[in-house]
């Protein structure tokens, strides 16, 4: 593509939260400029409709046209909750492959956690991140900074160095903050700042009492030969006491997981209601902890919190898209691991009734060799929408509009982005897609450099065919 200051994107079907409608988009320096609704299936068509736009604009450059061939044009998807491994882990990922897997994707900005080697513990470094990642052009990087410094639980005085216009979200991620006290006087400099605070919610002594139940499943699992990154391998000769005692082992594991959680989730809630700040909860995966949630909010709707306090939440397509509590999926480490039936129909059902602000996948890139050790997480950023319009779209009758919503325009709002909508000075941040276009999974194909996801050689719906980042075009099939 050329480097022209104009591009006039048509034959497309524009769809946002607000819109679905064939139509023409006309871009000139990275942003929208105007949105034209109405079938245009040439370039002497947009031309014309094009034309007093053209008249009225400064640039003596004659206009670019893209054919979007009827494909489906959407505002590029937002993830708040990322893992690039960098610094530190590149083995696992790096900005290059991490901005390469995001893009192609469809994904126009993502939000890095601080869970990397050095911990990202201050606004010196993050930025240094940033500004590594943000001049490659691909992709709005945010870094996040931990809530406490080196995760080590008791100093959050870098909180007072940081300005909500570069940090908007400040994470623990990987880990809870073990001590109420902390947590209050984190999220209490947070809210002084407007900065959301965002919660992997997880009582420690409850995950530490989960830890002995996996090492005994992954311990059946390498002695017998069954690789714990590849859930869908089949491994012959296995006695049957022995898939008994794993998936016994795990049952016990998750059931701990999810206490952990719940506990997690409501103490994170009350602490940000005392201290007047915007909690973000991180992958939210019981139905017992979204109606927390859901009650927060509620009481957020009829005015009775202290000032200042806000609830978020955040689901993962993997939790939305897939039930834990059999093999194989069972044995697809992850945290917090996957779920019941139960749980991910209140995820859907709260999905549906709002209750649900963003779907964020958690991309965690693993070499083999760690997955096969038990590290927990999945390579997400590539399969992500393909998930979501495969269940929430097909299977539960949501509209794309509403998946719009979900995977751009509200985290570009947390994000106090211009970006996630198909409108006037927004940014030119697109994704070209198929909606209806069947494929499967295969991680070999992955832009990233992890390869695990529990979907493997399944069959999903919804193709990323094109990505542009501020006009630009920086992936296409």
């Amino acid at each position: 593509m050329a480097d022209s200051s104009i591009l006039i994107i048509y034959n497309a079907r524009l769809v946002d939260s607000k819109i679905d409608s064939p139509g023409t988009l006309i871009i000139e320096d990275g942003k929208i400029r105007t949105v034209i609704l109405g079938e245009c299936k040439s370039a002497k068509s947009a031309l014309m409709y094009a034309s007093a736009f053209l008249a009225g604009c400064n640039s003596d450059e004659k206009p670019e046209f893209y054919d979007a061939k009827g494909l489906t044009l959407m505002p590029s998807f937002i993830d708040l909750h990322v893992h690039f491994r960098y610094p530190g882990q590149t083995q696992k990922e790096d900005l290059d492959s991490g901005l390469q897997a995001a893009v192609a994707g469809g994904y126009g900005a993502v939000v890095l956690m601080p869970n990397t080697n050095p911990v990202i513990s201050d606004s010196s470094l993050a930025k240094k991140v940033m500004n590594e990642a943000n001049s490659k052009n691909l992709a709005h990087v945010f870094q996040t900074v931990s809530i406490t410094k080196n995760f080590e639980g008791t100093d959050t005085n870098a909180i007072s160095t940081l300005r909500r216009d570069e940090f908007p979200i400040i994470s623990e991620d990987g880990h809870d903050v073990a001590s109420a006290a902390v947590m209050l006087e984190g999220m209490k400099k947070a809210g002084d700042k407007n900065i959301i605070v965002s919660c992997h919610c997880e009582d420690p002594s409850l995950a530490q009492a989960a830890k002995p139940y996996r090492q005994r499943a992954l311990s059946f699992m390498s002695q017998y030969g069954i690789p714990a990154g590849k859930i869908n391998v089949n491994v012959p000769n296995v006695p049957a006491a022995v898939h008994f005692e794993i998936d016994g082992n795990l049952t016990k594991a998750n059931s701990l997981l999810a206490l952990a959680e719940d506990t997690a989730t409501i103490r994170n809630i009350e602490i940000a209601k005392n201290a007047g700040c915007h909690v973000h909860i991180c992958h939210c995966s019981t139905k017992a902890s979204m109606d927390a949630v859901r009650r927060a909010k509620e009481e957020i709707a009829l005015g009775n919190t202290h000032e200042g306090f806000d609830c978020t939440v955040e689901v993962t397509p993997h939790h939305l898209g897939l039930v834990g509590t059999d093999a194989p999926n069972i044995r697809a480490l992850v945290n917090p691991p996957l779920r019941s039936e139960d749980d991910r129909r209140a995820i859907i059902e709260a999905l549906r009734d709002g209750t649900v602000d963003c779907i964020a996948t958690d991309h965690a890139p693993h070499t083999q060799e760690d997955k096969a050790a038990g590290s927990p997480g999945f390579t997400g950023l590539e399969t992500a929408f393909a998930v979501c319009n495969t269940i929430l779209v097909k299977k539960e009758d949501f509209s794309l509009r509403k998946l719009s919503w979900l995977m751009s325009e509200k985290p570009a709002k947390l994000l106090h982005l211009k970006a996630g909508r198909l409108a006037v000075d927004y940014e030119a941040n697109l994704v070209l897609l198929n909606p209806d276009e069947t494929w499967i999974v295969n991680s070999e194909n992955f832009k990233s450099k992890g390869k695990s996801t529990p979907f493997e050689e399944r069959a999903l719906t919804g193709k990323v065919h094109a990505t542009f980042f501020k006009g630009k075009k920086v992936f296409e099939l």
